[in-house]
């Protein structure tokens, strides 16, 4: 046997990952992972982008590891506008997926050991790349605005120092909510009070079903380090990512960066950048995006209220995700392997356990992928395992 790195000890597995290739069957209709639809992936204008990219020898070489700089001050002026004051190109470092962005933050600012605040139920990427860190965890709970930001609150009262906070803002992964603008103020406040920096994992927040992005926590505070994404609003397949900060801690970012990968792709990079800098196209993209994805969150809430009566199920406003509760009792785990027998999948609540709550009871489905006619025949499987189930 090969020894590992003892630090793989804390690290769970990803039921999300391990699911995909599952629900890869062509038989089985995924409500389980966050896939956005590939009708709805621009390929043509991606296609057309990456031609022209390749008229130029730089895109075919390496790149600077802070981020190819037409990006960065892309991504620049698109954070400057969300955040409501100026963001710079030196405050930005692109990085291969914003996976890979929350990676380099916990190798870069925590030590073994140290406190960090997550939301329970928790981002199943953010929860594996802050066990790898040795990190100590603390679990906030959520509600209908979001993370309880009074319940942290009363915890530094109480003597609690996290180096981070760990929040999914907008149309929280799992569990769809978004976090109030009171709250967001509240954070930010708390973070320069207490000294600590707020990991603002946002990469949905252009997806809110009436078109106005939430206001970050940025907005409210400097203490704050955000991350972005292109998986969702362009294609997966571009992994292209980004983080935007304080100079101090994307410098040295940088410099954990160069020991990883050495820059992210400069071909995808330059499509990306092409992309997001062509405002006209990439607003209408979006304004489809969103209208689209608001009809099969429709369809699928309203599949559920008809076909599973008594499973309570979130109200989207934007995103991708629901999160659904059996008041029954129903162990959405147990109830896994014989929904796929049936042609459906889905994630069972205790993938985003942190806290005392095993969340054995509740599941998280993902129903950005399909039209509203299959979106409600996958719901319409669910259902009829579950009734089986209680039989």
């Amino acid at each position: 046997m090969i020894p590992l790195a003892r630090r793989l000890d804390a690290v769970r597995g990803s039921a999300i990952r391990d699911l995909l290739t599952l629900t890869a069957r062509p038989d089985v209709l995924s409500l389980a992972g966050g896939l956005p639809a590939a009708d709805l992936l621009p390929r043509e204008r991606i296609a057309t982008a990456a031609t022209l990219a390749l008229t130029d020898p730089a895109n075919a070489q390496y790149s600077a590891t802070m981020g190819v700089a037409e990006l960065r001050g892309v991504l620049a002026d698109h954070e400057s506008v969300r955040a409501g004051r100026p963001v710079t190109p030196d405050q930005v470092v692109v990085t291969t997926g914003s996976q890979q962005a929350l990676d380099l933050l916990a190798r870069t600012l925590l030590d073994p050991g140290d406190p960090v605040v997550v939301e329970d139920p928790v981002y199943v990427g953010a929860l594996q790349v802050l066990q790898a860190a040795g990190a100590e965890l603390h679990p906030v709970p959520l509600d209908g605005d979001g993370m309880r930001v009074d319940v942290l609150a009363d915890r530094l009262a109480a003597g609690l120092r996290p180096r981070l906070v760990h929040t999914v803002s907008s149309f929280h992964n799992p569990r769809g909510v978004t976090l109030a603008q009171d709250r967001r103020r509240a954070l930010a406040e708390l973070a320069d009070r207490y000294g600590f920096l707020v990991v603002e994992d946002d990469p949905y927040g252009l997806l809110a079903f009436d078109g106005v992005p939430p206001r970050p926590v940025a907005a409210y505070g400097e203490r704050v380090v955000r991350l972005g994404s292109a998986s969702k609003v362009l294609a997966p397949a571009l992994r292209v990512g980004w983080l935007t900060g304080p100079l101090e801690v994307c410098a040295a970012v940088e410099r954990v960066k160069q020991l990883t990968d050495l820059c992210t792709s400069s071909l995808t990079q330059a499509i990306a950048a092409e992309l997001l800098a062509d405002t006209a196209w990439f607003d209408a993209h979006l304004k489809q995006v969103r209208a689209v994805t608001a009809e099969r969150a429709l369809a699928f809430t309203d599949a559920v209220a008809e076909l599973l009566p008594g499973v309570e199920c979130s109200t989207p406003t934007g995103g991708m995700f629901c999160w659904l509760a059996f008041p029954d009792g129903t162990d959405t785990a147990a109830l896994l392997p014989r929904a796929l027998e049936a042609g459906v999948g889905f994630v069972p609540g205790s993938a985003f356990a942190v806290g005392d709550e095993p969340r054995t009871t509740e599941a998280r489905c993902c129903y950005a992928s399909y039209p509203p006619e299959t979106v409600r025949e996958a719901v319409r499987r669910l259902a009829s395992v579950v009734h089986t189930a209680a039989t």
